[in-house]
């Protein structure tokens, strides 16, 4: 009998089980589960390039500005570094929402404004390369913000081309990873390419052009790369699909012939053994769990006779999913406030750090033995009124920031996809949150580790390095699940497809303005605090926006991205 009960027992055991078992098969998505790697691939090589230039020139920054004018003291240089990285993100912040609505539009769409954007970050560049007065780089760095509204439209294209949720917390994923290994490759090549002339006199110390435009190598380099990122663009990213309109990631151009894209198809085909590729297209079916299913291409239908894709949901795939757009003054309900309030704030002190971050590390050591340059400075008393930075030079900066890159890889493949599955995207992202307070209020005490070389002799040493590591820690943790958490729910909180694009340009505006507001306001609070003694001010300033940030997350929920239904609109397609 007792037999007969540990059977029955078992039976129900597993019985029960199996649903579990199926949702747990359900959560654990890896990469090789991706839909639409292809476009996946492009859309993260375009947004490659902006981390990519902005820390390469950020490794040198600091030296260019003095360059343009040497007799300028460490609090204007510093009050130079902010505007200058703050004019790119103002500019951005002035035609975001414009670029947003071009990418929503039937005549451009999103591969128009990807293109405009590499195109305008890359003469920027080169502007920038060649500049020799603060006016000519801070009319360069403009430039290329005024023409650069893509990182909105390519959260916009990643939610179109992964629209199953399962998949969101890997594919969002995807444009932060971009973000750290532009930071590793970055900074490294601006520091090892900046001012060659001074940096290997043997070897370039006699070449004209290298001694007349210093900073000019790096840029090169990086407009070669965003030329490459823009070829790859306009050869392989499909919007207009040459295939069929559910591949389209705008219903209004589903049918509109894209020469690039055709051009690019010849391209695959002549170094492809296969006659014939498969592609992904989701299925019409509502359930959470169903899966994607390969669809032949033209090719095959040609020869078959039959349309291009023969699966049960042919006839709803073929309609659009809505006929009418919303009205802009429906965008911001109550959940879009919110959530654009908090993705402010994340932005402003992530963007404050990124401008103030390098300034530091190239501000001079405090040296005891000399006068301070300041009537107004404080004497100097532990463990709040202090001064100096850590005087690294561009080979030691691009080190330091590559620090952030490689501790953010390395978290978002290993502990990112298993703590967001198992806390959720709301509840990992406020967590993450608290770390930056932590980091921010650290940051300055790093003048204070001990160094292998006396003042003034920059600092150096294995505590410096681990003390710099340990700090970027608490940063990158905080930054690692912040942005891609951040970015689904701007996505998910969209009130109506129609919008999706327009819902990114407002987040990247309201981003763009943070990211503007930060530097210029705090850039010039740190020339002040190094003027007055207390070099720490300003970071626990930003401390305290973290924690405001945090407090405003406590009022944010996940939307599913079409809260208002309008007439005509698809119920299949939720």
């Amino acid at each position: 009998m007792s037999g007969v009960a540990t059977a029955d027992t078992v039976a129900e055991r597993t019985i029960e089980s199996a649903p579990q078992r199926h949702l747990a098969r359900a959560k654990a998505v890896s990469w090789r589960d991706l839909p639409r790697k292809d476009q996946l691939i492009v859309i993260t090589l375009a947004r490659l390039s902006e981390p990519l230039v902005q820390t390469s020139l950020q490794s040198y920054m600091f030296y260019q500005l003095k360059w343009f004018n040497p007799d300028l003291p460490d609090s204007t240089i510093s009050s130079q570094a902010g505007i200058l990285h703050a004019s790119f993100t103002a500019a951005q912040f002035l035609t975001a929402m414009l670029w947003g609505r071009v990418a929503d539009s039937p005549r451009c769409g999103r591969k128009t404004v990807l293109l405009i954007g590499l195109g305008g970050t890359m003469l920027s560049c080169i502007g920038f390369g060649f500049s020799t007065s603060f006016w000519e780089a801070l009319l360069f760095r403009s430039l290329g913000g005024i023409t650069n509204g893509n990182i909105g439209v390519l959260r916009t294209m990643i939610s179109e081309t992964v629209k199953e949720k399962k998949y969101q917390s890997r594919a969002f994923l995807l444009l932060p990873m971009a973000f750290n290994i532009g930071i590793i490759i970055g900074p490294i090549l601006g520091g090892l390419l900046s001012d060659p002339a001074g940096t290997y006199p043997d070897t370039f110390g006699k070449v004209g052009f290298f001694t007349h435009f210093p900073y000019a190598a790096p840029n090169i380099l990086s407009a070669v790369f965003l030329f490459f990122a823009m070829v790859s663009v306009w050869l392989f990213l499909e919007e207009a699909s040459l295939f069929h309109a559910s591949y389209a990631t705008l219903d209004s151009r589903a049918m509109v012939r894209d020469r690039g894209l055709e051009l690019g198809q010849k391209l695959r085909r002549c170094f492809s053994r296969r006659d014939a590729e498969a592609f992904y297209a989701p299925l019409a079916w509502t359930d959470s769990s169903a899966e994607l299913e390969l669809s032949p291409t033209v090719e095959e239908a040609k020869s078959s006779g039959k349309p291009a894709y023969s699966g049960p949901g042919n006839q709803k795939q073929l309609r659009r999913r809505y006929t009418q757009r919303l009205p802009f003054r429906r965008i911001f309900t109550r959940n879009v406030s919110f959530t654009l309030v908090a993705n402010f704030l994340l932005a402003f002190h992530l963007g404050t750090f990124n401008s103030l971050w390098f300034v530091f590390l190239s501000t001079p050591v405090y040296d005891p033995t000399k006068p301070t340059s300041s009537p107004n400075a404080l004497v100097r008393n532990l463990p709040f009124i202090f001064t100096g930075g850590l005087g690294l030079q561009p080979r030691e900066v691009g080190m330091a920031m590559a620090i952030l890159g490689v501790i953010g890889i390395g978290l978002q493949l290993g502990l990112y996809p298993w703590l967001s599955a198992r806390l959720g995207t709301v509840k990992s992202w406020r967590f993450c949150l608290l770390f930056f307070p932590f980091a921010y209020f650290l940051v300055p005490y790093l003048s204070l580790v001990p160094s292998s070389s006396p003042p003034p002799s920059p600092k150096d040493g294995i505590a410096v390095w681990v003390a710099i590591a340990g700090v970027l820690a608490l940063q990158v943790v905080g930054r690692t699940f912040a942005l891609p958490a951040q970015t689904i729910l701007v996505n998910n909180c969209t009130p109506h497809p129609s919008v999706l694009g327009t819902v990114h340009g407002i987040g990247q505006s309201v981003s763009s303005f943070a990211r503007t507001l930060g530097p210029m306001l705090c850039g010039f609070l740190y020339g002040l605090g190094l003027n007055m003694g207390v070099v720490g001010a300003v970071w626990w300033g930003l401390s305290g926006m973290a924690i405001l940030g945090f407090l405003a997350s406590l009022f944010v929920w996940e939307g599913d991205g079409h809260e208002i239904w309008l007439e005509g609109d698809d119920e299949d397609d939720t």
